[in-house]
């Protein structure tokens, strides 16, 4: 025997669990505590300018 299911009750259901979703990525992305995103950051920064430190200059190589 199938089971009957209230399709309103399904589908509240269904856009309560897609905000919830929804408000776990946002969560996720903007609940980050300011001195531990700061630090995120400038690790970012770091490694980007170590980056550039060790890249090659090949402008020298037309002379």
């Amino acid at each position: 025997m199938t089971k009957i299911i209230n399709l309103r009750q399904a589908r509240k259901q269904r856009d309560r669990d897609a905000k919830r979703a929804a408000g776990d990525v946002n969560a996720a992305r903007f609940g980050e505590a300011k001195p531990v995103r700061e630090a995120r950051e400038a690790e970012a920064d770091r490694a980007a300018r170590i980056l550039d430190a060790h890249r090659r200059d090949d402008a020298c190589e037309d002379d």
